[in-house]
């Protein structure tokens, strides 16, 4: 999920998103709910899902949102879904969800409408879950408000309770030697709030793993170890590839950046944004697959 630069928004608006982020976490669950979760193998899982939100060049407010579902243990997509999106709130870091996720519920909750037997058993989330400054990064808003198991797998190290991409942590990445080894990452608080995990044998640059929703930290990174033909696990990059492609085609090499615009993002933004994220919450649709 790319990242543009906006104005950072009022303190009252931080505060409200603060606010909603504490009330959802206590929602989180950190542990396997489902039988297939507790198979070496992952017997009885069948469908994947990862999203991906990819934004117009040169633009920070159209985006395309994608959901994509692939067969396990095949990962061939059978169901992809992205939509243009205008994009409401700027980028704050620890705030992504506001931003992004309303846009990535409803591409969930259109699944479950068109295609019921296609829902996933689980997203691969581009961000962190429980790896964030308050515990609660994308991956644990978006399954707390679908109520799918979803897991945070992240490109770069988020820099939080303590953790830093210094000497010590380049060392310990240099010790993954092949596909599948990891180590955790322990905060200063001495919480594990994920796992540095070499994807590929061919990548020397981890992911960092950790808990959206309703799934452990182990069974976590093993499946997106499974899940990699590439560094990045499969259901991400082809809702990556997609939302790209799908930009390519509405717009094609026409779109011109629009001109600068000097938005005030004022405390209606944070209202904006609790007001969507609650209405999904409470919506009358079960998410559940």
């Amino acid at each position: 999920m790319a990242h543009a630069a906006a104005e950072r928004p009022p303190e009252e608006t931080l505060s409200l998103w603060k606010g909603e982020q504490a009330r959802l976490k206590a929602r989180v669950v950190d542990r396997d709910t489902e039988a297939w979760q507790r198979d070496p193998s992952f017997s009885g899982l069948q469908k994947v899902g990862g999203v991906d939100v990819s934004f117009v060049k040169g633009d920070s407010v159209r985006a395309c949102a994608s959901l994509v579902v692939l067969s396990y243990p095949e990962l061939k997509v059978v169901y992809e879904d992205s939509r243009m999106v205008g994009l409401k709130a700027p980028y704050v870091s620890g705030f992504l969800a506001f931003r992004e996720v309303p846009f990535l519920v409803e591409l969930v909750q259109r699944l479950q409408e068109k295609e019921p037997d296609l829902m996933p058993q689980v997203i691969l989330v581009d961000g962190n879950g429980v790896l964030h400054q308050r515990g609660f990064g994308v991956a644990c808003h978006l399954g707390v408000l679908t109520e799918l198991p979803c897991i945070g797998v992240a490109k770069k190290l988020l820099q939080v309770d303590g953790l830093e991409n210094n000497a010590l942590h380049k060392e310990k990445i240099v010790l993954l030697q092949a596909g599948g080894d990891t180590f955790p990452l322990i905060g200063s608080s001495g919480t594990v709030l994920g796992m540095a995990l070499r994807s590929h044998d061919h990548s020397t640059k981890p992911l960092y793993v950790s808990v959206g929703h309703r799934i452990s930290l182990e069974v976590a990174v093993r499946l997106t170890h499974h899940c990699c033909r590439f560094r990045i696990p499969e259901p991400i990059r082809q809702a990556d590839i997609r939302s790209r492609e799908y930009i390519r085609r509405t717009l094609g090499q026409l779109g011109v950046a629009p001109a600068q615009r000097k938005d005030s993002w004022g405390l209606f933004l944070g209202h904006w944004a609790v007001k969507e994220l609650r209405g999904w919450a409470a919506g009358p649709t079960p998410l559940h697959h």
